[in-house]
């Protein structure tokens, strides 16, 4: 019998979709209800994001810790990114630039960057 692997935050972040990763860093800027998120991928996406598509993914993000979800009033949610949400961000910022940046002392300025902001 092999032991069930438990995954870290970090490799669930690594995991998230492409459109995961867009709501978190629209939420990475302030707290949102869900249609003005929509709104903000549809200005990214330059099309309609499908209601069946955008609740489904926030949900999941509520479910492993990426964003807290809370009511406005009874008919709107709020979305929130976490601190984990707030680091699996950063992660993929980071991870991105150093595929990038090749120049060792800009690599050092970016990892510094994001080091502050975390």
């Amino acid at each position: 019998m092999s032991e069930a692997r438990t995954i870290t935050e970090a490799e669930a972040a690594r995991d998230l979709t492409a459109f995961q990763r867009n709501i978190l860093i629209i939420l990475s800027k302030e707290p949102m209800y869900g249609l003005a998120i929509k709104r903000e991928l549809e200005e990214y996406y330059g099309g309609e994001v499908n209601h069946g598509r955008l609740y489904p993914n926030l949900d999941e993000l509520v479910e492993l810790g990426f964003v807290e979800k809370s009511e406005l009033d009874k008919r709107t949610n709020q979305y929130e990114l976490t601190d984990e949400g707030e680091a699996a961000v950063f992660d993929q910022f980071e991870w991105a630039l150093s595929k990038v940046v090749t120049d060792d002392d800009r690599a050092e300025d970016v990892r510094t960057i994001v080091d502050d902001q975390l």
